[in-house]
């Protein structure tokens, strides 16, 4: 596919570009480079799994949990924490300060909450295969092309690892070029979740703080060439511990478009809005592996 033929891509209606000519230029060098200069840097919940499918809304990697056999007690609970906290995180008029200590509040009571329900490594597994969690359509494409030219893939998500690679293996594959850096549980002995291992990622310290003891960035030197996704402002600064020559930012803008799709628009290189596929990400990949 020629840089021309992926510019007509992305002149569709749902796609919003604030700077073309940037784009145009970011574009060119990384298809020049080819998969073997490559990194991809990706938010899962919403980024590469659906926001609606159908007209009906999925479940993030927490929803999962509420959607399961867990006690009606904890869904109760977990339903009022997101109803409290969700709107902070989507309020375009909060700045990232003034959302960050909200953002700890809301991990910090949600995996407390967590710890209360003896979860086992068998219910996540069922909790997982019962959800409307799913995989954005074009998903598994995405995966299995990126393995084939060894490609690496970070996963880096405020969600639960757990339920993450749960989620991929059920529907998709979970290739050794992927690496996820999220929220894992811990297991004792007889496998129920006793906690969870490390210091909490959430939405706004997506980060390299987040992944200082992530060996990801560490064999990667010669990747200078990145596509990161996200679906947040907290999701550009996944790539933040790499060092590239070129980054092209891809948003998914999935509700609150018309409060919103400004921001994003100075923000994001490109902008997607309310579209449930990974058609983009896949016309570029595909130009780019096309040039090799």
């Amino acid at each position: 596919m020629t840089i021309e033929k992926m510019m007509e891509v992305l002149n569709k209606p749902n796609v919003h570009i604030g700077d073309p000519d940037h784009v145009k230029h970011v574009i060119e060098q990384i298809i020049q480079g080819g998969p073997d200069k490559l990194q991809i840097v990706a938010d899962f919940d919403f980024t590469l799994s659906k926001f609606y499918e159908k007209g009906k809304p999925c479940s993030g990697c927490h929803n999962v949990l509420e959607e399961g056999s867990l006690p009606e007690v904890y869904k109760e609970k977990a339903r009022t924490l997101r109803d409290t906290y969700f709107p902070i995180e989507t309020n375009p008029k909060l700045s990232i300060e003034e959302k960050i200590p909200k953002m700890i509040e809301w991990w910090t009571k949600a995996h407390a909450l967590l710890e209360t329900c003896e979860i086992s490594r068998d219910s996540i597994k069922h909790c997982v295969s019962s959800s409307t969690a799913k995989l954005r359509d074009g998903c598994s494409w995405f995966f299995d092309e990126l393995k084939t030219y060894e490609v690496p893939v970070l996963i880096f998500s405020a969600g639960i690892g757990d339920i993450i690679e749960e989620i991929i293996k059920q529907q998709s594959t979970m290739h050794d070029n992927m690496h996820i850096v999220s929220n894992y549980m811990k297991f004792n002995e007889e496998g129920k979740m006793t906690g969870f291992q490390n210091a909490i990622i959430h939405v706004y310290n997506k980060n390299e703080n987040a992944i200082h003891d992530s060996d990801y960035f560490q064999n990667i030197e010669h990747r200078t060439s990145m596509i990161l996704m996200g679906d947040s402002l907290g999701d550009l600064h996944m790539g933040d511990g790499a060092e590239v020559d070129h980054k092209l930012k891809i948003g998914f803008l999935n509700g609150r478009v018309e409060e919103s799709l400004e921001l994003y628009k100075k923000k994001y290189d490109i902008v997607i809005v309310e579209d449930e596929t990974l058609d983009v990400p896949n016309n570029l990949l595909l130009s780019i592996l096309e040039s090799c």
